[in-house]
């Protein structure tokens, strides 16, 4: 399948999570949303079209160095939110393919989720207070 045949297949299938999708199809079609996912990025960052952008400077070793914190892209928000449901179809098209069940994306995305919320909860726990005095797991500490 060409570059034109895969983006125009997975866009015509938009929310077709049934039958199969070629090697082919699935790369040319994430190439695609990628390559202008970042060309939308830098056109948001030309044009100050971010959301939650913010300017700062940071002191390294005496030296103060601007840094910019771009925020979310509007253009590439909205790029995102086109781009999602054929992303997720072909994903599962392409998953059939190799003769899976299309569940295992609904998995993937549940253990990145899984692992997002479990970075919290060890920031969360490792910001508690300490116990006062002795525990059950020893001694205080000085």
């Amino acid at each position: 399948m060409s570059f034109g045949q895969a983006i125009s297949t997975c866009f015509k299938k938009y929310v077709t999570f049934s039958g199969r999708a070629s090697r082919s199809e699935f790369w040319w079609f994430f190439l695609f949303v990628y390559v202008v996912g970042a060309v939308l990025y830098f056109i948001d960052s030309a044009m100050g079209l971010q959301i939650g952008a913010s300017s700062q400077e940071m002191n390294i070793g005496g030296t103060v160095v601007p840094f910019a914190n771009s925020g979310i892209g509007v253009l590439s928000l909205i790029w995102g939110l086109v781009t999602l449901l054929p992303g997720i179809s072909v994903m599962v098209r392409r998953v059939h393919d190799s003769d899976k069940s299309g569940w295992l994306v609904l998995l993937g995305y549940v253990l990145m989720l899984a692992c997002g919320i479990g970075t919290i909860l060890l920031l969360v726990l490792a910001l508690l207070k300490s116990t006062p005095g002795d525990n059950k797991y020893g001694a205080a500490n000085a």
